[in-house]
């Protein structure tokens, strides 16, 4: 018997025309408060416009974990959260097995729980495959909901869906043809899900950038560089900022990083940078808040983006709305955001001009006005942009049946 709680009484003014249910993968949780929050912002933008509602489905792995679902109410969007006691069981098949059937069982009971309170919906919105979109197939076929799948995994470029077995590739075409439409968070993850033959045609819709409603602070300290990222050195490659900060600091020593985040490659970037002499020139803070990280890009001169793979980059959306030169890889999704007015692209993996653009930044800092970079992503980007081009998909599915 799962227990239940709720404070989903829904505030006035929320519109009611049209009901759309999240059904995310990924979502901000007790165990990860940072995991999924660009969907939560998506959400959010949605729910400005239409009656939105998250049905979030969570493995608990505490000992005594129980089943349980929950409802609250934010700015418009109500969340379900059903969570569901994991297994541990040692044997990794059986586990497997457990674990997707109480998924299952989770998902079922958040579900009647969500239409209870807020009625059924016309559509859902699956973000991040496989389990949310084959839930959203069962209730297509059930209630004649479609389902629209909206991409956001660097999974589908970086090699590990192409490491997947048959079976597994197989069940991804399907739930993908089933779906109504298809979006993705850029164009560049879009051509990888099209080269995989998952889709033949997608729309993009970006995530939303924070921190536009801030006041704009003004040019921080010539050769502060500032890195935001989950310390996963093999997607990230905090390691090559760190090396090109020892190269360019022999040329100009002012130079100096800070980095937010956490992750299983802290401690060795921590002695990376000692044996580099720059232990004294960086700062580890390791996991903040977004309001946190959106200070700290305050006072920062400039951002770095080093990673091998983006789908996206949330991080260098919210640098450029905060005034800042970005400093990025071409890796993929900051290919949309950067121009000669508002930063530099480098190659990815070259430690050379990475070191080489931190040297030309800090000799003319003055190049970039923060006005016009925020100007770069203010119209594209913003809660009002994404909210309305999801409701366009959301009407264009319905009206076509």
């Amino acid at each position: 018997m799962s227990a239940r709680t709720s404070n989903a009484t829904p505030p006035a003014g929320i519109p009611d025309a049209l009901h759309v249910v999240f059904l995310p993968k990924w979502w901000p949780n007790d165990d990860d408060p940072q995991l999924g929050d660009f969907l939560r912002k998506q959400a959010l933008a949605v729910a400005a416009y239409t009656r939105t509602s998250v049905l979030y489905i969570h493995a608990d792995r505490t000992p005594d974990a129980k089943a349980m679902v929950t409802t609250s109410m934010e700015n418009g969007l109500c969340e379900v959260r059903s969570q569901f006691p994991a297994s541990t069981h040692p044997l990794r098949l059986w586990r497997m097995l457990v674990n997707l059937r109480r998924y299952w069982n989770a998902a079922i009971n958040g579900w009647e729980c969500l239409v209870q309170e807020r009625g059924q919906p016309l559509i859902t919105h699956v973000h991040i495959l496989v389990r949310p979109a084959l839930f959203a197939l069962r209730l297509k076929r059930r209630y004649g909901i479609p389902y629209l799948i909206s991409e956001q995994s660097s999974e589908y470029l970086d090699g590990t869906y192409a490491s997947k077995g048959l079976l597994f590739k197989a069940l991804n075409r399907f739930v993908f043809r089933k779906a109504s439409a298809i979006t993705a968070v850029s164009a560049w993850l879009g051509d990888g899900l099209v080269r995989l033959g998952l889709c033949k045609t997608y729309a993009v819709v970006p995530n939303v950038v924070p921190g536009l409603d801030r006041p704009l602070p003004p040019p921080g300290p010539v050769g502060h560089f500032l890195v935001v990222a989950d310390l996963v050195d093999r997607t990230k490659n905090v390691s090559g900022v760190i090396r090109a900060l020892a190269v360019a600091r022999k040329i100009s020593p002012r130079l100096r990083l800070t980095v937010i985040g956490d992750g299983p490659d802290r401690r060795m970037l921590e002695e990376l940078a000692s044996a580099q002499g720059v232990a004294q020139a960086i700062r580890f803070l390791g996991r903040l808040p977004n309001s946190a990280v959106l200070d700290h890009m305050a006072q920062a001169g400039a951002v770095i983006i080093n990673s091998n793979v983006e789908t996206f980059s949330v991080v260098t959306g919210e640098a450029l709305a905060q005034g800042k030169p970005v400093i990025a890889t071409r890796c993929g999704g900051p290919i949309a955001f950067i121009t000669p007015q508002n930063g530099i692209l480098i190659p990815v993996g070259d430690e050379s001009a990475l070191a080489s653009a931190m040297l030309q930044w800090a000799a003319d800092p003055r190049r970039y006005a923060p006005a016009a970079i925020r100007d770069s992503v203010n119209t594209r980007f913003s809660p009002e942009a994404v909210g309305q081009a999801f409701l366009e998909h959301y009407r264009s599915i319905l009206s076509h049946g």
